[in-house]
């Protein structure tokens, strides 16, 4: 074979592999990259979800598209930026009140650059000083303190999720919004979770992820909704229309989960 067959025949297993450079595309560093890389499992290896979550066709993570290669976002903090833009909150938060839990870093950067009236990023477990340490469940701030709450996959985390919920619309002002991106089973007709099951493992399996309690159900909204708050999710072709998830490393199925405290009458 001759030299230009053979790197044509290299290039094209290549592309195979690893998809044309420059097709796809990070919002948040704004690389043009071949792919993104899989979530990893503790042993190196591409992560594998259980087979019941992919029975159960959960909603969550794109684990094959996971992190930019370059900045190391992963896909849930890529979506929230591109529905942020869309739904116009970016040119917003300069005038707002911002509540951010387990905050992302780009996402947290992008958001301080926009130098917002407050922004309080908070943890159950802060790993810097520039993070509050907070409970989702009792939420150390008054009434109608903030305008927007970002909770961004922490929902399955929490113990009580009610009362954070309760708490989340106590602290929001009236109008304020609340992202709640969460995973859920669109094949569960209610929230699965037990008490019993504490093991990490077990939680793997049962729940999806080690660190998970409770696997929700199409329930969710109503679940979310029943402390008081309005329902506005969406679906990405609705927020993103004409938008490529696969050229982003985003995933379709993924809503964009948005509540809303009503207006003071």
């Amino acid at each position: 074979m001759g030299m230009k067959l053979l790197r044509k025949a290299v290039g094209g297993l290549g592309r195979a592999l690893l998809g044309w450079p420059g097709a796809r595309e990070c919002v948040v560093c704004g690389k043009r990259l071949a792919r993104f890389l899989p979530y990893m499992s503790s042993g190196l290896r591409p992560f594998r979800l259980p087979g019941l979550m992919q029975a159960l066709e959960v909603v969550g993570s794109d684990i094959a598209h996971f992190s930019c290669p370059h900045c190391l976002s992963h896909d849930r903090e890529r979506h929230l930026v591109l529905y942020l833009r869309a739904a116009g909150f970016l040119e917003r938060l300069a005038h707002w009140h911002i509540l951010h839990m387990a905050p992302e870093p780009h996402l947290a950067r992008l958001i301080a650059e926009r130098q917002p009236a407050r922004y309080v990023r908070g943890d159950i477990a802060p790993s810097s000083a520039e993070i509050e340490r907070i409970d989702l469940q009792q939420i150390p701030y008054l009434e109608a303190s903030f305008d927007l709450a970002i909770v961004n996959h922490v929902m399955e985390h929490v113990g009580d999720d009610a009362a954070a919920l309760r708490e989340l619309a106590r602290v929001l002002k009236p109008g304020g919004y609340a992202i709640l991106q969460t995973p859920y089973s669109p094949m569960l007709e209610s929230t699965f979770e037990d008490p019993g099951i504490r093991a990490p493992e077990a939680r793997l399996q049962a729940y999806g992820q080690e660190d998970h309690v409770r696997l929700y159900g199409r329930d969710i909204f109503r679940r979310f909704a029943a402390v008081g708050l309005v329902d506005h999710t969406a679906a990405h072709e609705q927020v993103l229309p004409g938008v490529d998830p696969a050229r982003y490393g985003v995933n379709a199925r993924e809503p964009f989960i948005l509540f809303r405290k009503p207006e003071a009458r």
